[in-house]
C-alpha cells in the first residue's frame, strides 16, 4: 500500500463516520479535544495521525476504534457476506446488552444445527 493510501482511507472512513452522526468537522473537533482544521487535514489524509488521536476520534464518535479501519474505498470489492455480516455488526452496534446476548446465542443455535464450526 502506498504510504498516504492508508491515511486517505481512514480519513474518508472517519468523515463518512462524521456525517453519519450529524456533526461538523467543528462539532467533532470539540468533541474529541481537536482544532477543526486537524479534523480536516485527517480526512483529507493529510495528517499522519497517532493510535492516541485515533482514540479520541472514536470516543467522539461513539465507535470501536476498529471502525475506522472499515475502508470507504470504490477500489475495495466487498462479497455479499461481508455486507450482510456488517448490516449485522450495525443493527446490534445500536442493541442493549441483554439484546446483544439474545442474538449471539440465537446466532449459535442456528450455526450449531447446521453444523458450522463454533468456538
Amino acid at each position: 500500500m502506498e504510504d498516504r493510501k492508508i491515511l486517505k482511507l481512514v480519513g474518508a472512513r472517519i468523515k463518512v463516520l462524521r456525517k453519519e452522526k450529524g456533526l461538523s468537522q467543528e462539532a467533532l473537533g470539540e468533541k474529541g479535544g481537536f482544532h477543526f482544521t486537524y479534523i480536516g487535514q485527517v480526512e483529507r489524509g493529510e495528517k499522519n495521525v497517532s493510535l492516541i488521536n485515533l482514540g479520541k476520534i472514536a470516543e467522539a464518535l461513539d465507535v470501536n476504534v476498529s471502525q475506522l479501519f472499515a475502508y470507504v474505498n470504490d477500489e475495495i470489492e466487498l462479497t455479499e457476506t461481508d455486507i450482510m455480516i456488517q448490516e449485522i455488526v450495525d443493527m446490534l452496534r445500536d442493541a442493549s446488552l441483554d439484546n446483544i446476548q439474545l442474538s449471539r446465542n440465537i446466532l449459535k443455535e442456528i450455526l450449531k444445527s447446521y453444523g458450522t464450526n463454533q468456538k
